[in-house]
């Protein structure tokens, strides 16, 4: 389940937050009713930082791979070969 709580629970109940941030759960601090942060373990971090360097090799690749070739698809042909890939 999200966990969503305001900012001064940062202060008056670190203990339970850093447990569900411990159990893999980001939390989403608020103050005043809007968002403001978001606290995570260091290892879901790192986790999506790999992915972000991960997709961004990947679309310097594609990038490259444009650059040197004359080969174009249509957005329709992308989004079908998208779709059989991940069904």
């Amino acid at each position: 389940m999200m966990q969503i709580r305001p900012v001064t629970d940062l202060r008056n109940k670190y203990p339970e937050i850093e447990s569900i941030v411990r159990e893999g759960e980001p939390v989403y601090l608020t103050k005043n009713g809007y968002g403001t942060a978001v606290i995570m373990s260091l290892e879901k971090y790192s986790e999506l930082m790999e992915e972000r360097d991960y997709i961004e090799m990947k679309l310097n690749e594609a990038d490259y791979a444009a650059e040197n070739s004359d080969v174009r698809y249509t957005h329709e042909e992308v989004f079908s070969r998208l779709k059989r890939k991940f069904k």
